[in-house]
Order: C-alpha cells, then sequence, then structure tokens
C-alpha cells in the first residue's frame, strides 16, 4: 500500500540535512496529494516516554495524532531504544506503538526517524517487526571541505558579511582542520555556520 512507503529512516552524523530534508518532504508529498497538510511534528524521547507505566502509551498516541495529515519526526530516535534490557524503560512500549499505527494507521501520516547509523541499527533491531515497516533508508555523508566553504559562504551573505581575501582563506583553512579532526559528533554544516558566528562575535569583541 502507498502510504507504507513513505515510513523512512535517516542516518548521518549531526549536521548533514536530515531535518532540512523532512521538512521538505512534507511539502513534496503534501504537492502529490499523499498527504493532506504536510507539516511537521518533530518530537524527541521525552515527548513520548511516561515516567511511569500507562503514562507512554497515550503520549505516543496524542504525538501521532498531532502528526495526522503530515510527518511524525522523531530525531535521535535511537533513545527510544537501549542497547541494554532495562524492564523499567518504557521505550519499548513507544516503540510498539508506532509500529502499529506504521501497519493499521491512519494513510494520512508519514512516520521519519532519524540518527546515528550505529544507534540507529540498534534501534532498528530492537522490534523484530520494526525495520519491515520503513521502506525508504537515507544516509547522509558527512560534507566534504568545499561543501563545507560553500555553506559558510552562503551563510555570510545571509548575514550581510562581507569577507577580505585573506579572511576567506583562514575560513577555508580553519574548515578543512575541522574536517580533518572530526568525529561522529561533527556539526557539518552547524560547525560551518558557528565558525562565522564566532567570526563575528570576536569581531564585535575587539
Amino acid at each position: 500500500m502507498l502510504f507504507r512507503s513513505l515510513h523512512s529512516v535517516f542516518t548521518g552524523n549531526p549536521g548533514t540535512g536530515k531535518t532540512t530534508v523532512v521538512k521538505l518532504l512534507g511539502q513534496i508529498y503534501k504537492s502529490m496529494g499523499l498527504l493532506s497538510k504536510g507539516h511537521i511534528k518533530e518530537v524527541d524521547r521525552s515527548q513520548l516516554i511516561g515516567e511511569y507505566i500507562g503514562q507512554t502509551a497515550p503520549k505516543v498516541k496524542k504525538a501521532i495524532e498531532e502528526a495526522k495529515g503530515g510527518i511524525l519526526f522523531i530525531d535521535e530516535a535511537y533513545s527510544l531504544a537501549r542497547e541494554s534490557d532495562d524492564s523499567k524503560d518504557f521505550g519499548k512500549e513507544a516503540i510498539e506503538v508506532l509500529i502499529k499505527e506504521m501497519s493499521d494507521g491512519s494513510k494520512d501520516l508519514a512516520i521519519m526517524v532519524a540518527g546515528y547509523p550505529h544507534e540507529m541499527d540498534v534501534f532498528l533491531k530492537s522490534n523484530p517487526g520494526l525495520r519491515s515497516r520503513f521502506t525508504n533508508y537515507f544516509h547522509f555523508e558527512d560534507y566534504l571541505p568545499d561543501e563545507l566553504h560553500a555553506i559558510a559562504l552562503k551563510y555570510v551573505i545571509q548575514k550581510n558579511v562581507k569577507l577580505t581575501d585573506a579572511a576567506n582563506f583562514y575560513l577555508s583553512e580553519q574548515l578543512m582542520e575541522g574536517f580533518r579532526n572530526r568525529d561522529k559528533s561533527f556539526g557539518n554544516a552547524r560547525y560551518a555556520i558557528a565558525v562565522i558566528d564566532e567570526a563575528k562575535m570576536n569581531l564585535g569583541l575587539r
């Protein structure tokens, strides 16, 4: 059935554009007539998991209801599934409600989840029926230094800032160094923007 094909998994490090693409998909799916509203309901673990027995399912169902007609987007979805089996954790209950919705729920809804690659693999393995409910898988690679530079220069224009040739060269070097020293928490586009914001702040301080 067509509505099942809308449920998607996005993997990648921070700042690689996952949330931006989800928002664009909402608009695209609405224009195609696949979703009636195309809005994004973004939630995280704290908005889905209750502290006590009986609180989690209603919270998840409320989020689903508010997302109807659009996309329920769960960033860092892996936080719902712990690698250690903790009987006091209600993440499994939340996952079961999501699976039921993807199987038997409204056609006018897309559930999309995102997070780090390894952690998302743990999430998808946490319930035997989970992986098969998602039919679209997208992986976002880290931006290359030239791409980070282009993102930074676009941000510079948005902020009405002008760079000298020397400043532009220094910016390129800083982004290259950040890329070479990156780990899985590397911010990608966020890092490029932060470099410009920090430069503006330092300029103001001087």
